[in-house]
């Protein structure tokens, strides 16, 4: 451990995607110094995986879900050229979703981490916490030049997969209950394509192409829908069509081998473009997936289980943090079917609560976006990354309260915690409609 590298924080938080951008902004604007530590060198998790992937479950019942997210699109829609823009989902039972451009979407994020003072570390790993009973004392972690150790005041786990939390103590279920997690994911974009040409078909999923594919040999049998929309730039298309299955995100070997599977499919399908889909023959792929974007690994425990039930019921929680609608989103979790059913009725929503992003015994951590505590039904909904953000955000906001008030995350006032969220823009939260 090298001393002169140590630091000391209120709020680290671990992982840069669009669940750890929400929480180190909004803890950062509270007036909290914080570090992000990214083991990889860009932030947007999902959106660096698979650049272009839109931000689905933006607007539920219409209305964007507001916060952080919301500021950030504005920025993007106010530049000239508009860098993103609302559109309808060509995709059943999906509300409307923000396309955007990967790279300045991405520049802006990074812009707002700078301005808010965020200390962001990237390729750099949190490896182990050091625990004092039901506090995390500091947290080892490793860059190029060694290890370091941060001593937090809070952390906040929004790696994805909860390492940190897990090591730390708290328990958690993976997939389905039976082990059986979502599959992982290649995306690439097709470059010069005739939208005109290429949509014309009224299928939205391609079905009598992808069977041909399969019959012939030229693509792989789990390419039985292709999931193709337009991409942000006129001519671009955004393929999410490549899936690999039985793969354990929390495995570095099997994520490598799924990488280059993935590639090898996405190669194969980008061919299969070219050749037989009308508008793609004079397209090249790009912007190929630099590793597979992972759904699904742990689940952590929290004070609240979200359960499908309660999606279906449209509940909306007094500690809600953030709204939502989207469908019951499931990959390929235990065979080679995909669904996208809808949970609520058209034009109503639930809200996910504050206490599914806190454990029930660790003082200082919570942890927010795809490790939220929810059964497998909730969590194929509220995965999306708006809903990441707003968790992230939620638990920066709630960060501040707790150092204020010199108290445990699970003694938090919940309602202190949405009215600060509510001033902050978040709509729809708190029992206040969604408008």
């Amino acid at each position: 451990m090298n001393l002169q590298r140590d630091k000391e924080v209120d709020v680290l938080v671990v992982g840069g995607g669009t669940a750890g951008f929400g929480a180190s902004v909004a803890a950062s604007r509270q007036g909290l110094s914080v570090i992000l530590v990214e083991s990889t060198s860009k932030v947007g998790g999902v959106m660096a995986f698979c650049p272009g992937m839109p931000w689905g479950a933006a607007y539920p019942a219409d209305r964007i879900i507001g916060g952080i997210l919301e500021e950030l699109t504005n920025r993007l829609e106010r530049m000239d050229p508009p860098a993103a823009e609302k559109r309808p989902c060509t995709l059943d039972n999906f509300g409307p979703e923000i396309v955007y451009d990967h790279d300045i979407a991405t520049l802006t994020m990074f812009e707002m981490l700078e301005q808010s003072g965020v200390d962001v570390r990237l390729n750099t790993c949190a490896i182990e916490p050091s625990m004092s009973k039901s506090w995390i004392e500091s947290v080892n972690c490793f860059d190029r030049n060694g290890s370091f150790k941060v001593t937090p005041k809070i952390v906040i786990d929004c790696s994805g997969d909860g390492d940190i939390s897990s090591k730390a103590g708290v328990s958690f279920s993976k997939g389905d209950g039976n082990g059986n997690t979502m599959g992982v994911t290649c995306s690439f974009h097709m470059i010069g394509v005739n939208w005109e040409d290429a949509f014309s078909d009224p299928d939205p999923y391609f079905t009598q192409h992808a069977a041909r594919g399969i019959r012939e040999g030229r693509l792989h049998a789990d390419l039985a829908k292709l999931y193709l929309m337009r991409g942000f730039h006129k001519g671009s298309v955004f393929c999410n069509s490549v899936h690999i299955r039985g793969v354990d995100g929390t495995d570095p070997t099997a994520i490598s081998a799924a990488t280059q599977e993935g590639r090898r499919r996405c190669h194969q399908l980008a061919t299969f473009l070219q050749s037989d889909v009308p508008g793609f023959t004079n397209s090249h792929m790009a912007l190929l997936s630099p590793t597979v974007g992972v759904r699904e690994t742990r689940k952590l425990d929290g004070v609240y289980r979200l359960k499908g039930s309660d999606l279906a019921r449209g509940v909306k929680f007094a500690d809600g943090i953030v709204c939502c609608d989207n469908p019951v989103d499931d990959v390929m979790r235990s065979d080679a079917s995909m669904t996208h059913e809808a949970i609520v009725q058209k034009g109503n929503y639930y809200t996910i609560p504050f206490r599914s992003l806190i454990p029930v015994n660790v003082a200082n951590l919570m942890f927010a976006g795809r490790i939220v505590c929810a059964d497998d039904v909730a969590f194929a909904s509220v995965r999306g990354m708006p809903q990441c953000m707003a968790m992230g955000q939620a638990t920066g906001t709630a960060a501040a309260l707790a150092l204020r008030e010199k108290i445990s995350v699970q003694e938090i006032d919940t309602a202190a915690l949405v009215a600060e969220l509510t001033h902050q823009g978040v709509k729809g939260i708190g029992g206040h409609s969604l408008r």
